[in-house]
């Protein structure tokens, strides 16, 4: 997505370093791999799919990053003022889920033919069109907080941090000004996120100064 903001930390480093043996074992015996990264918000999915990507780099192979807010219904800030209107917006009904997977399956299996995928700018509230090609792409990193439902993805990455524990982490990149709202947008992200976490292939454990508070 446009706009984004990241902030990579230690936590995001050491764990790209826990996925890579796994993503490099299993391109021994298959020509693409396709990971997805999940967890709930702020938890460092974005951070932690850039690290991977460097690191990936690092040995030699390459890598393609499809961000789940790129496959959002709505822009963001037209996304927000529907979960004002209806709570019962937010979850993964939001998501074109589908489409992100049948992307990465296209991407995997005829990776000569391009994809034309959704590109979400944050900014000015839109969501374009972008081309993309995994002709010479050795892995496909799929983030954000439903990808542990994809089925077309070989490793599942789920980083097990709550939203209480990653609040300081959501305020740096929160662009979102009513706390109280997303609190509870978060609370009903954590009842769907938390349940997806037994399919995941690798569990990310949080860092030992996240502290699990409301408040």
């Amino acid at each position: 997505m446009i706009g984004d903001k990241l902030v990579i930390t230690e936590f995001h480093h050491n764990a790209a370093k826990q996925v890579l043996p796994e993503v490099l074992k299993l391109l021994e015996t298959q020509d693409k791999v396709a990971v997805s990264i999940a967890g709930e918000s702020g938890c460092g999915k974005t951070e932690l799919a850039e690290c991977l990507s460097e690191s990936l780099e690092n040995v030699g192979k390459t890598s393609l990053i499809l961000g789940q807010d790129d496959y959002f219904k709505l822009p963001p800030k037209t996304n927000h003022q529907t979960r004002l209107k209806d709570l019962g917006w937010v979850g993964t009904n939001e998501v074109h889920l589908d489409q992100m997977n049948d992307h990465i399956k296209a991407l995997k299996e005829t990776p000569k033919e391009a994809v034309v995928k959704p590109l979400v700018n944050f900014d000015e509230d839109n969501i374009g069109t972008e081309t993309i090609r995994c002709r010479d792409t050795d892995v496909i990193i799929a983030e954000g907080t439903y990808t542990t439902l994809l089925d077309a993805v070989d490793i599942r990455v789920f980083i097990n941090r709550t939203y209480h524990q990653t609040r300081k982490n959501r305020l740096l990149r929160n662009r979102d000004s009513d706390q109280d709202f997303l609190e509870h947008v978060l609370e009903i992200e954590h009842k769907e996120i938390s349940s997806h976490r037994p399919k995941a292939t690798i569990v990310i454990a949080p860092p030992a100064d996240d502290i699990e508070s409301p408040n």
